[in-house]
């Protein structure tokens, strides 16, 4: 019976990732009242005077975009946000208000990452891949991160929270409150991702869609805001480190006589785009939109498929 209920979950995830990237998972390990403490206290941070969230910002010259940062006024995506990677990074701006704000934080940040270790584990079966395959690739913490944000109240010209993207890293978690609004793109169509108690929704990121030369999805996805009520999510990207090299792997490519459709890249450089693009949008570059870079930056072309892709 175990194993048929085994099977069972496999398929469905399975099918999630294929057809849509998301998924939603309970029973996941972290503890439910750390992750009611990490989303409330994340929503009396961002409700502190400006000026005290300002001393969370990072200093100038910083080369990420860590700490407290807030979308501007007159910006389509209307939100504030807290950037952090690994406990113990030297560019990390942590706060000190609320008082135990921070080791929650820092709580919350391990107990997702070995949430992100079963979970990965799991993929690698889905695909066919020994199970320990992703997790002896990913096997480097340094570029893991944590972005708590709360978007303000829609209004009537309006909805946006987050415009539609595609995450970078191999898996995202997302902790929502009750508000809802994250949706994912299915055939031309938005589909709400209802809150659930307890759920942890996890997305799928370009890695794996570069890995599984396309049979995984990377999940198109936005975040629309409610009218009369903000919204709090944190969101944890479970991140390969900038020396690593990614391209579609050989069960995906030769050894099913498939073409890859991703030319070989090193994640650093990708990261690198990707943190332009929301320092971009931070500022309110009005043509940053036209610029932000995602995995299609790789796609090599039908008519290209035919070369030698080695590096």
């Amino acid at each position: 019976e175990d194993a048929g209920k085994k099977e069972a979950a496999m398929e469905m995830i399975d099918e999630a990732c294929s057809e849509y990237g998301f998924f939603q998972v309970l029973n996941h390990g972290v503890p439910l009242d750390l992750m009611s403490r990490a989303l409330t206290l994340s929503k009396t941070f961002f409700e502190l005077p400006l000026e005290e969230k300002r001393k969370c910002s990072p200093p100038p010259g910083t080369p990420y975009p860590t700490g407290y940062n807030r979308f501007l006024e007159n910006n389509t995506e209307q939100k504030q946000i807290f950037f952090m990677f690994v406990p113990g990074f030297d560019f990390n701006v942590l706060p000190t208000d609320p008082p135990e704000f921070r080791d929650v934080l820092e709580e919350l940040f391990s107990h997702l990452v070995k949430a992100s270790l079963v979970v990965e584990r799991i993929i690698s079966e889905c695909l066919g891949l020994p199970v320990e395959f992703l997790s002896e690739y990913n096997n480097d913490r340094r570029r893991d991160k944590m972005i708590a944000q709360v978007y303000s109240t829609a209004t009537a010209d309006n909805q946006i929270g987050a415009s539609e993207h595609r995450d970078g890293p191999c898996l995202t978690f997302v902790l929502q409150d009750e508000v809802g609004g994250l949706e994912a793109l299915k055939d031309g169509e938005w589909i709400s991702l209802t809150p659930t108690e307890g759920a942890l929704v996890v997305n799928l990121g370009d890695t794996i869609q570069v890995l599984s030369n396309d049979k995984y999805k990377s999940a198109v996805h936005r975040v629309m805001r409610t009218r009369g009520k903000a919204r709090a999510s944190i969101s944890f990207f479970y991140s390969l480190a900038d020396e690593k090299w990614v391209e579609p792997l050989p069960k995906f490519t030769t050894d099913v006589g498939q073409p890859p459709k991703y030319k070989r890249y090193l994640e650093g450089d990708y990261l690198k785009m990707r943190l332009n693009n929301l320092t971009s949008r931070l500022k309110n570059v009005s043509s940053a939109p036209n610029r932000e870079i995602g995995i299609d930056y790789y796609a090599i072309s039908p008519q290209k498929c035919v070369l030698n892709t080695q590096p």
